[in-house]
């Protein structure tokens, strides 16, 4: 049994794209070989190219881990403290939200709740 195709909307496969060559750029700028980056991420020289390469077959723990060894800065944060932050936050309004979501109803809402 073979692959499925994953069903990319162009931005996200643009933003894989951009995001393997991030880590690329600041694999060279650290002069880190391939062979280093992927002992270090724990991962083989075959998964790193494909992360560099863009591949939307990678997993995202793996891609955030190679790009975090690099410093390539995710959600627009570069100091790990402030990405704690952004994770609370985030907590904190997901705590706020219903359990669950229910689809709207049609028919006769004129806003009355009784």
């Amino acid at each position: 049994m073979g692959r499925r195709e994953l069903g990319l909307t162009r931005a996200a496969e643009d933003a894989i794209v951009v995001l393997g060559q991030q880590i690329r750029m600041a694999r060279a700028a650290r002069g880190m070989t391939a062979e280093h980056l992927a002992g270090t991420a724990g991962i083989t020289r075959k998964t790193l190219a494909a992360i560099e390469r863009g591949s939307a077959a990678s997993s995202i723990g793996n891609v955030f881990n190679v790009a975090s060894i690099v410093g390539v800065p995710l959600f627009g944060v570069d100091d790990p403290s402030q990405l704690i932050a952004l994770r609370r936050r985030g907590e904190e309004r997901l705590a706020l939200l219903p359990a669950r979501v229910d689809k709207k109803r049609r028919g006769n809402d004129d806003g009355l709740d009784f």
